[in-house]
């Protein structure tokens, strides 16, 4: 969540899906099941991969970046899907492997389709290490994954000035590369906190939570505060993939709010927060 360049690695290149044990959830890769299952968190995701190929080289190039998106999003249609209309969106771009061969392979398997049907395995195959958590969801995700994805795709595509009544709240491509091109690079900035400082997030901390989580948070809010507002957007279901515990949104959040951080509602996944100025001073 820190350093943008990884994060991006994360959501575009090869997973190893192997595992020391069942805290292990680096096989996951910033992706947990309820994120792919409730459809939220993907705003962030998709603006991640957009900036990684809109700014390759010094100038924008907001059409490849389309095309990465397309690509990486790919799914094939169904065996048995009806001819679409000439205005009807397709949801599988296997003509984009030979750009981006890491992120959709020749039959159009994008690299999310690939890489929940690679979850579902290891999860089906290593009961011994996969938590049960993770193991149950497994079948939803065979079941109920592929159609909603297919949706979405199609939708993501609806164009900005739309006139249909559906386009108007939706998340799409061209709210993301609007985004992306705001936002710029990716940035692969590190914040070090000196011992002492260390020690005072660490006070400030509740029991029951790591100080890496407020540590987290606080280098998250700096990174990312802008001089005009004393709010940070936070990516809830990012931070909770990121940490691979649901604790994060579920028990950490509502106790941190009542110390160190103050915090809007959720609303599909995302919020904003602000620190303390107490535990800001000095740092």
């Amino acid at each position: 969540m820190i350093n943008e360049r990884e994060e991006f690695l994360c959501y575009t290149g090869p997973v190893d899906y192997t595992v020391s044990g069942k805290k292990d959830l680096s096989w996951l890769h910033r992706i947990n099941p309820d994120m792919l299952l409730s459809g939220e968190g993907f705003v962030r995701i998709l603006t991640i991969v957009a900036r990684g190929y809109l700014w390759e080289n010094s100038a924008a190039d907001a059409i490849r970046a389309r095309r990465a998106l397309c690509s990486w999003c790919s799914i094939p249609e169904k065996e048995k899907a009806s001819p679409k209309e000439d205005w009807e969106k397709s949801c599988a771009f296997p003509e984009l492997h030979a750009e981006f061969p890491e992120l959709v392979d020749e039959r159009g398997n994008g690299w999310l389709i690939r890489h929940v049907q690679a979850m579902c395995r290891f999860a089906e195959e290593n009961p011994r290490t996969v938590p049960e958590s993770i193991r149950k969801k497994v079948p939803l995700l065979r079941e109920k994954f592929p159609d909603a994805w297919r949706a979405k795709v199609i939708q993501y595509q609806v164009p900005i000035f739309s006139a249909k009544t559906k386009g108007a709240w939706l998340l799409r491509f061209d709210d993301v590369l609007g985004e992306a091109m705001e936002l710029g690079p990716l940035r692969d900035s590190e914040i070090s906190f000196t011992a002492e400082q260390k020690a005072k997030i660490a006070s400030a901390t509740p029991g029951g939570i790591k100080p890496v989580v407020l540590e987290t948070l606080v280098a998250y809010y700096l990174l990312n505060k802008t001089e005009d507002s004393e709010w940070v957007v936070l990516p809830v279901t990012s931070f909770t993939a990121y940490f691979a515990n649901t604790s994060f949104d579920r028990k950490w959040l509502p106790a941190l709010r009542k110390g160190p951080i103050r915090q809007d509602e959720t609303s599909f996944g995302v919020s904003r927060y602000k620190i303390s100025e107490e535990l800001l001073s000095g740092l």
